[in-house]
């Protein structure tokens, strides 16, 4: 008798350590699907992994991306390089204060009472740079179409151009990739993502 209960609980054991086993790797499977693309050294802030999150939906149907792209020679970072059947595009994601409102008054953003147009020229010039330099490794032009995807206050449009660059609605980054104006072949779209691949290196 003692010797069937012994092996009844060696059994019991070890069958409660498979059962634990499974169910963490189960968790860890999980978590990692739902993982940042943004490697694990680098933790996306919200609002990139908001973006992200729609770019997900944009690559099932033949877009490609890229997060977290170095501007050479500088400490710029495009969050989210984009090309699909529509154009190319550089994103770049940011959360702020919902309680002030977004205005523009004479061709200047303004959160609140605060400037945003230094914000605004940066993007600009990393996706100048980033068309530059993707142009050069292409041997003809490109164009790379500058944004802010923005998450927190309200805007009285879904989109709007200013100073070169599109001010987006966080949640509204994949209507806003469909009303680009080119007209790219899946040849053209994977040349570009492999030059892009090579001349923004990854940040982090």
């Amino acid at each position: 008798m003692i010797g069937l209960a012994a092996g009844f609980l060696v059994s019991e054991w070890r069958i409660g350590v498979t059962i634990g086993a499974a169910a963490l790797i189960g968790m860890i499977v999980h978590h990692m699907r739902r993982q940042s693309e943004v490697p694990r050294w680098r933790t996306p802030s919200a609002a990139q992994r908001k973006t992200e999150a729609q770019l997900r939906v944009m690559q099932k149907v033949g877009y490609r991306v890229l997060h977290a792209r170095g501007i050479p020679g500088g400490n710029g970072q495009i969050d989210h390089f984009i090309v699909g059947r529509r154009g190319a595009f550089a994103i770049d994601s940011e959360s702020w204060d919902k309680r002030l409102p977004l205005r523009n008054k004479l061709e200047k953003l303004y959160h609140g009472r605060f400037s945003k147009n230094e914000r605004i020229d940066e993007a600009l010039e990393e996706a100048l740079v980033a068309q530059r330099l993707i142009s050069e490794e292409l041997g003809r032009e490109i164009r790379v179409r500058a944004s802010l995807a923005i998450y927190g206050p309200g805007m009285p449009w879904d989109s709007h151009r200013l100073r070169g660059v599109d001010i987006i609605q966080g949640n509204k980054v994949r209507k806003w990739l469909r009303t680009g104006k080119d007209r790219l072949t899946e040849t053209e779209i994977e040349e570009i993502y492999q030059a892009a691949l090579k001349v923004l290196p990854q940040r982090y």
